[in-house]
């Protein structure tokens, strides 16, 4: 099983994410457990404060040292964790290799920053992978991590009811997926490619290759010096 746990300030925007379809489906199945913590309560006082202004003056709040120190600590006394990863638009870019990595670990921490980010000190001493989805900043690291664990969670083995699906999604062999179709098999004069009607799974499959390829070349060519 893997557990991930998530500290952030705004616990209830990862409340929906993880209530529904896959994710949902993956806890039922006892095959992933999802912790949600919100930090203020390893806050430094009674009003809950957990930032406070950045050294050397500029707009926006800095997360605080004490309550995530102090949260990680204790959180790290039930269990070690396999990676304590940050939330942040400076991190390397989240792809599908790192989502399949990270899959196969048992415990994971995520920070969910926020405001201006955390204290430097946190990412030296605490951190040991920083992710970003993108180059654009969000108002907090929450959604980021709701993408990182949905990315991860649908490909533990067991949470997809077909777990040979997640091995043809795009990105698994840095390939874009095929195009694919389904019923009726003519569609207001458009119609489904009559090799995948035959039948043939030998010539399907070469047919999805080709395509798959073609499609990268077309939308993607970068991908395509990593093949």
């Amino acid at each position: 099983m893997l557990h991930i746990h998530i500290l952030t300030v705004l616990p209830e925007l990862l409340e929906s994410p993880f209530a529904h379809s896959i994710m949902k489906r993956a806890q039922e199945k006892g095959l992933l457990e999802i912790h949600v913590h919100q930090l203020r309560k390893w806050a430094v006082n009674k009003y809950g404060m957990v930032d406070d202004y950045q050294y050397g003056g500029g707009a926006g709040m800095v997360m605080m040292c004490e309550p995530l120190a102090n949260a990680i600590d204790e959180l790290q006394k039930d269990q070690r964790f396999d990676e304590i990863i940050y939330m942040t638009p400076d991190g390397s870019r989240f792809d599908q290799k790192r989502a399949n990595l990270l899959s196969l670990k048992n415990n994971l921490l995520i920070i969910c920053g926020h405001y201006k980010g955390i204290d430097e000190r946190i990412r030296q001493q605490y951190v040991t992978m920083e992710i970003s989805i993108g180059d654009y900043v969000l108002s907090g690291g929450e959604l980021a991590a709701a993408v990182v664990v949905d990315a991860i969670g649908r490909l533990i083995p067991g949470v997809l009811n077909d777990e040979t699906s997640a091995l043809t999604d795009s990105f698994q062999d840095n390939l874009l997926a095929p195009p694919v179709y389904t019923r009726p098999a003519d569609f207001r004069g458009m119609t489904v490619p009559d090799i995948l009607l035959q039948g043939d799974p030998k010539k399907v499959e070469d047919w999805r290759y080709e395509q798959a390829v073609q499609r990268t070349k077309d939308r993607r060519p970068d991908l395509m010096s990593d093949l």
